[in-house]
This record gives C-alpha cells, structure tokens and sequence, in this order.
C-alpha cells in the first residue's frame, strides 16, 4: 500500500509540475541553449578571466577610494535573486522528488535529460539557472565596492560553479536537476536572508547557521551523486553524464564541503572577535 501510494504521489508531482506551467514554459526546447553552451567555452573562459582580473584590480583601486553605502540596492537585488530561486525551486523540486519517488536512483542520475526533466518547465529553469551564474558575480561586485572582506571560499565557489554547470549543460548531464534543484533551494533561504540583513531587519533569534548547514548538505549530497554516478559508469551501465564532468564535480563538490565545514567551524564553534577593514584575499 505504501509503495503504490509513493509512486502515485510521486507521479501526481511530476503531473502537478507541468499543469501549473505557463505555455511557453511547457514548450521550452533545450538543444539550441545547450548547443551554445557546448560551442562557445571561450566565453566561460572569459568570463571567469574578467572576473578574476576584476576581483585583483578592482580590490586594488578600491584602496586609494571610500567604500560605496549600496545597502539598498545590495538588497534589492538579493530579493531579486530569492524570488527566482524560489520559483526555481517550486519548478524543479517537484519533478525532482516526482522521480526519485517513482525511480530508481541509478535511472535519476544516469537517463539522458532529454527524455525526462531536460524539456518543458523543468528544462526552462534547468536552463536559466545555468546562465544565471553569470549575472551571479555580481554579488563579488558588491564585495569589492562596499570594500567588504572578500574569502576564498566566496570567489572559488563563483568560479568552480559557473564552469561546472556550463560542462554539466553542454555534456547534457543525467543528474543535473540534483544540483539545480538543491542548489535553487538553497538560494532561495540565502538570498532571502542578505536580503533581511541588508535591511538590518533580519530577526536576531533566525539562526543563521541553518544556512551554513544547507549549505553543507548541499555538498554532502553533491559529492555523493557525482561518486555514485562515476562508479555505474564504471560498472559499464549505460549513464547519460560526461566522466571528466564528473571527477571535475566531486572534486568541486568535496573541496566545498571542506572549505564550508571549516568555515562553519571557525564562525560558530571557535568565533573571533570581528576586525573591521578590507582583508586580503585568501
């Protein structure tokens, strides 16, 4: 009886997904945006370059000016951000919890997208969450004029995510809605949270450690697709994902759930008293 109630919910959040879609998200067809996105690496390429010469140069000049206020339109657009990942979430999640109800976990990861969540609704947002990485680095922008500390783990994360979904995009990747599913959700929290701080109206008792968390699960769960993806392919089952892609993502995922972990750990379990000024880069 539980089993045919799951397969029965599970169905009626894929069914439920694609009612409530506007047409011309129930039309999307990929191929063209991910033909683009296999065609044109020279534009990752210098995007990340323009970035990271932003990130040195624009630090550097930033030194001889005072910092930008900006707190209004670092919030306007950080609620910008949480309204589309949570429509983005409420457009993938449930397709996504849809298959792993009525899937096995081997088909969820390894069927080609093509013929399950890569077109319609789910395929829409699949697409424009890959894309959005770019205007994305415009958080890095509000750092370095607000003359913000800027860690790490902040442009690394920028860095490594654009280029891991542009790959995952182009090699048409089978667990691809893990990552922008959990990923939409999670911004979803964040985004809304900077939003509140910003505004200085952020409740003092919202445990902002739940964020951190999130976070860390994300990377827990990241890395534990892209390990178990690696090894069906190496088992010889046929499994829609590019292995490059792969070894590229659990590195990825792996070294962001050590770089959050030890950063949760400093903030929350060991914290230092705040130093005010612009810190190096690490």
């Amino acid at each position: 009886m539980t089993d045919v109630f799951t397969q029965k919910f599970g169905e009626f959040l894929i069914y439920f997904s694609e009612a409530i879609a506007l047409p011309f998200e129930r039309n999307f067809k990929p191929d063209s945006f991910t033909s683009f996105a296999g065609n044109n690496w020279w534009l990752c390429f210098s995007l990340v370059g323009a970035y990271l010469v932003f990130i040195f140069s624009g630090r550097k000049i930033m030194e001889n000016y005072k910092p930008f206020d900006l707190r209004l339109q670092l919030a306007g657009w950080n609620a910008l951000l949480c309204i589309f990942s949570f429509i983005g979430m409420c457009r993938t999640l449930p397709h996504l919890i849809g298959l792993v109800l009525t899937q096995p976990y081997d088909q969820t990861v390894c069927t080609a997208p093509a013929t399950t969540w890569g077109a319609g609704p789910s395929g829409f947002w699949v697409m424009l969450f890959i894309y959005s990485k770019v205007p994305e680095l415009i958080d890095t922008v509000f750092i370095v004029l607000r003359k913000k500390p800027l860690i790490f783990l902040h442009w690394y994360h920028h860095v490594t995510v654009l280029m891991f979904c542009w790959s995952a995009y182009a090699t048409l990747a089978g667990s691809g809605l893990y990552f922008v599913a959990m990923n939409y959700t999670v911004h979803a929290l964040m985004y809304g949270y900077y939003c509140l701080q910003a505004l200085n109206v952020c409740p003092k008792a919202f445990p902002a450690i739940l964020i951190t968390l999130s976070q860390i699960a994300q990377m827990f769960i990241g890395t534990g697709v892209c390990v178990s993806c690696w090894y069906f392919m190496l088992q010889g089952r046929t499994c829609s994902n590019d292995i490059t892609n792969l070894i590229a993502g659990a590195g990825m995922y792996g070294s962001y759930l050590y770089l959050f972990v030890d950063f949760a750990v400093k903030r929350y379990a060991n914290p230092k008293p705040s130093k005010k000024g612009f810190k190096k880069l690490d």
